[in-house]
């Protein structure tokens, strides 16, 4: 069975434009059907301020992975697009966050879904609005639109 996945890239380091489709091929070819894909937007860093701007995209992916093979293939693509896990908000090349698995709710040391920070995060709900407005977060119980709507990041997210 399919489940209904939404996943956030995000790059700054590299030639990003290019590493994005990349990401999505890669993804494509490994997880699932890539379903439906945002434009891009560019956004200042958010938690460490002192790096270049991110090019920020959201796809919907439907796949038969469960969460942590999931989670491991995402990992993987983000180590051969060259990413290297050395600090907490560093640059990178790739980020893939994991931010719904259809409406199943994971807390565990390695992953928790749906993504624990994703309503506090214009870069991540402005592009989900773009393809989701209507899903509903399964713990917050309202759609993306009004999580959007409410949320309180004043960081510009601008359409590339």
């Amino acid at each position: 069975m399919e489940t209904n996945i939404f996943l956030s890239l995000g790059s700054n380091q590299g030639d990003s434009q290019k590493i994005l489709p990349e990401a999505i091929r890669m993804i494509g070819s490994q997880a699932g059907t890539v379903v439906k894909v945002s434009s891009v937007y560019r956004t200042a860093a958010w938690g460490k301020a002192d790096q270049p701007d991110f090019l920020n995209q959201v796809i919907q992916v439907q796949s038969s992975l469960m969460p942590a093979e999931l989670m491991d293939a995402m990992l993987g693509i983000e180590q051969s697009l060259g990413r290297h896990r050395t600090e907490k908000w560093a640059p990178r090349t790739i980020d893939i966050d994991l931010l719904f698995y259809g409406d199943n709710v994971t807390t565990s040391p390695s992953l928790t879904l749906p993504h624990p920070h994703l309503q506090n995060r214009n870069f991540v709900l402005v592009p989900l609005d773009e393809i989701a407005p209507d899903f509903i977060h399964p713990v917050l119980k309202k759609t993306v639109r009004t999580l959007l709507a409410a949320c309180e990041d004043t960081l510009p997210v601008i359409r590339c």
